[in-house]
C-alpha cells in the first residue's frame, strides 16, 4: 500500500512531541494548590486531546464544572503551564529523522493542535524550529477546535492543495475524525496517548508503530 501525499498535517501533543509529563505536572499543581484530587500520568493520557479547557473540565470534580470555575482554573492552568511547558517536553524518538526525510522529499508540513495557539507557536519555535512548517495553528478565539475540519481546511488553502492530496497524522480519535471530516488521509500513531482500537474506530486508514514507518507507505 502506498499513499500519494503532497503535504502532512501533524497533531502536536502525542504525535510530534511527548508533552504529557509537563501537562500532568501543571494541572496537578493547580489541583493540589486548591486541595483537589490529582491524577497520574496514565490517566492524563485519556483526558487530553480536546483542548486545555476540556482538560480542566475533566480534571475538576463534577460539582465544580460550572463556567465560572472552569474559566478560573483554566486561567490558573495556563499560567502554570507557561512556566513548565518545556521542562520535559521533547520530540519522540524518530520524529527528527522523519521530518528530515520529509523535507528531502519536498513534502510540505503543517501543525494543527487543540493546544492554545500561543503555546503551540512557542513550543514549535523552541523544539521544532529547524524544520519548515508552512502553517501552524492552535486554538484561537472564534475558531472551532478539532474534530471540526475548519483548521485543517484552512491549512489546505494556505498550502494551495486539495484536501485529498494531504495526510493528517495524529494519536487520538479526534485527529482521525478531523482527517475524515476534512477529506484527508487519516494516519494514526501508536507512540502517543491512545491505542489502536480508538484510532481504528475513529476512521484511521493506516496505523504506525514508529515515526519512520511512514516512509514505507509514502509514494516516492
Amino acid at each position: 500500500m502506498t499513499i500519494k501525499c503532497k503535504a502532512i498535517i501533524f497533531d502536536m501533543d502525542g504525535t510530534l512531541l511527548d508533552t504529557i509529563d509537563d501537562i500532568s505536572f501543571s494541572m496537578n499543581t493547580v489541583l493540589r494548590r486548591m486541595g483537589l484530587p490529582t491524577f497520574d500520568t496514565r490517566t492524563y493520557r485519556t483526558m487530553v486531546g480536546d483542548g486545555m479547557e476540556m482538560l480542566v473540565k475533566r480534571a475538576l470534580p463534577e460539582a465544580m464544572r460550572d463556567d465560572y470555575t472552569i474559566r478560573s482554573y483554566l486561567d490558573a492552568m495556563k499560567k502554570e503551564y507557561s512556566q513548565h511547558c518545556m521542562d520535559s517536553t521533547k520530540p519522540y524518538d524518530g520524529i527528527e529523522q522523519l521530518l528530515d526525510s520529509l523535507v528531502r522529499m519536498d513534502i510540505k508540513m503543517a501543525i494543527l493542535s487543540n493546544k492554545p495557539h500561543d503555546f503551540t507557536m512557542a513550543i514549535k519555535d523552541a523544539l521544532l524550529g529547524k524544520w519548515p512548517f508552512h502553517a501552524v495553528l492552535g486554538v484561537r478565539d472564534g475558531v472551532q477546535r478539532k474534530p471540526d475540519p475548519g483548521g485543517a481546511l484552512s491549512i489546505a488553502r494556505i498550502l494551495g492543495l486539495r484536501p485529498s492530496e494531504m495526510c493528517f497524522m495524529g494519536d487520538t480519535g479526534v485527529d482521525m475524525k478531523t482527517a475524515n471530516n476534512a477529506g484527508m488521509y487519516p494516519v494514526g500513531v501508536l507512540w502517543g496517548f491512545r491505542g489502536a482500537r480508538e484510532l481504528m474506530e475513529s476512521g484511521a486508514r493506516l496505523i504506525l508503530e514508529k515515526p519512520l514507518d511512514l516512509l514505507d507507505y509514502i509514494d516516492k
